[in-house]
């Protein structure tokens, strides 16, 4: 089959992409990995700006973090290889629950993931 014309879980792919970029950025502001642009429009680091400029240095929003870039993956692996769908959906779904519960990602991104990680369970191709 021509991989051009392989059907793919477009809705679970870009939900479960979106969460994992949410979960990236939280994490990173709440760890003190914020970034900013520098006088010269370089990159320069700003000790995160979240619950009190990067205060919360433990270890709940490296989940956040570890969550996220599971998700980025799953939801590439999800793209690429869309056959298999059910356990890639499985991994998005846990990974979004953990984050949901003890990531630090955000409620919204949990929430994403986990409708992602549904559709993808749910997915068949036609």
């Amino acid at each position: 089959m021509d991989s051009s014309h392989t059907e793919r879980p477009i809705a679970a792919f870009v939900l479960s992409l979106l969460a994992g970029l949410w979960m990236l950025v939280a994490g990173g502001m709440m760890t003190g990995t914020g970034w900013r642009a520098g006088p010269m429009g370089g990159m320069i680091g700003t000790g995160g700006w979240m619950w009190g400029h990067g205060v919360i240095n433990n270890w709940w929003p490296w989940l956040g973090i570890v969550a996220g870039i599971v998700m980025l993956i799953s939801a590439a692996m999800l793209y690429t290889r869309p056959e298999q769908s059910q356990g890639w959906g499985i991994v998005i779904l846990i990974a979004s629950a953990l984050n949901l519960f003890i990531g630090m990602g955000g409620f919204l991104a949990g929430v994403l993931g986990i409708i992602g990680g549904a559709l993808a369970l749910a997915w068949q191709p036609q």
